[in-house]
């Protein structure tokens, strides 16, 4: 069988979670299947690797247009294929048209919704609306929607009803627990300022409303004062929020010491030393389908603080793996009280820095849950089977 899966991110050009699962899920498939990937970017030199660029009478064109004029493009280079597989709003179009286009199988990986995602006009103004559109055909339209949890597959009937739920199955974001292990080595965190001999509180992850990092500065105010704040965080989405976060941590600067912010994009063996010496994760997520960060924490024996939304309970166990904070949210996404929730995110964070043997029994049991049910190959055997089903 052939598979072709089509994404806008694929290494080296990973920028979030869709990018890491698309990596992992194309190694693991590559053992039962003939798998081609699809993708945005630079040229790749791994065999079975296509990249797209944008066509040129496009160059000047909103972002979003030019990402359907991209997908075009991947969609006349499925011929042959047995299934596609799209990852996100950026390659749904092209697995739709190829579906159309080849009369083969169009499965869709949702990783988030636009739906549910307002703040993006904010970055592709009236390019939101053909986002949205996108995905709403690709969906509508799939053979079979695979969600990343529990909580995405009840958004995904909540926001498109039209889709019948046999059509929607859940299958998990997973981690590699051979690479994301511990590394007590201390030689990444000294070379970025950061002391290994205080507590430190981390956050990994785009800067993005989504993310909620700036309730996470907010929060850091009331953090225990012998605690250090690390931000690895970049890739703002709007000059708009790069300047609210630029603004927040000047601030959080003025009024404590050990803050250190890294805005370039880490080789993945420095953020897993970073995340193995972390006292704590936080992940102030205001939208979060999965949360795959929060498995890379538990993978390096790190205790999680993460807010109650999407599919994040689904991987950290609440008292067992880490805490969990209600984000009570407003129609808007964002919390309907901002105080209570950063509040409530400086509360949790501070009971694991008061009791460091508490923290490290949750990053080690955290560890066991990310082994025992968040395995690679096991996801790729139960995307296989679905694939099976679809083309028998």
């Amino acid at each position: 069988m052939r598979v072709d899966l089509l994404s806008r991110e694929y290494p080296p050009e990973v920028y979030g979670g869709a990018g890491v699962h698309v990596e992992y899920l194309a190694r693991e498939l590559r053992n039962l299947a003939d798998v081609r990937v699809r993708c945005f970017g630079a040229p790749r030199e791994e065999k079975g690797v296509d990249v797209y660029g944008v066509p040129g009478g496009l160059g000047e064109a909103n972002p979003a247009l030019q990402v359907l004029g991209v997908d075009l493009e991947m969609a006349a280079a499925c011929e042959g294929a047995d299934v596609v597989h799209s990852h996100t709003w950026y390659a749904n179009f092209a697995g739709h048209v190829a579906k159309m286009l080849h009369g083969v199988p169009h499965v869709v990986t949702t990783h988030s919704l636009e739906p549910l995602r307002p703040w993006k006009a904010e970055q592709l103004g009236g390019g939101y609306t053909l986002s949205s559109w996108a995905e709403r055909t690709a969906l509508l339209a799939a053979d079979a929607v695979i969600a990343v949890s529990e909580g995405m597959r009840r958004d995904v009937l909540a926001c498109y009803p039209e889709i019948p739920e046999d059509r929607v199955t859940v299958i998990h974001n997973g981690i590699d627990t051979a690479q994301y292990a511990p590394d007590h080595g201390t030689d990444v965190l000294l070379a970025h300022g950061i002391d290994p001999a205080r507590p430190y509180v981390v956050f990994v992850g785009r800067i993005t409303r989504q993310k909620g990092l700036a309730h996470l500065l907010r929060a850091a105010r009331s953090f225990a004062p012998d605690a250090q704040l690390v931000l690895c965080a970049g890739a703002p989405d709007t000059p708009e929020i790069a300047a609210e976060v630029t603004g927040l941590v000047e601030e959080l600067r003025r009024a404590r010491e050990g803050v250190v912010w890294i805005s370039e994009m880490l080789p993945r063996n420095q953020v897993i030393q970073i995340l193995t010496h972390a006292a704590v994760f936080v992940c102030p997520s205001v939208y979060e389908p999965m949360g795959i960060v929060n498995l890379e924490a538990m993978a390096c024996e790190t205790a999680v603080v993460a807010t109650a939304t999407g599919g994040i309970p689904e991987v950290v166990d609440d008292g067992a793996t880490g805490l969990l904070v209600p984000v009570g949210q407003g129609p808007d996404g964002e919390p309907h009280d901002p105080r209570a929730f950063a509040a409530a995110i400086a509360d949790r964070v501070n009971t694991l820095l008061s009791d460091p043997g508490l923290a490290t029994t949750m990053g080690k049991t955290g560890r066991r849950r990310a082994v025992d049910h968040f395995s690679w190959p096991a996801i790729a055997a139960r995307t296989q089977a679905l694939y099976d089903s679809l083309t028998r």
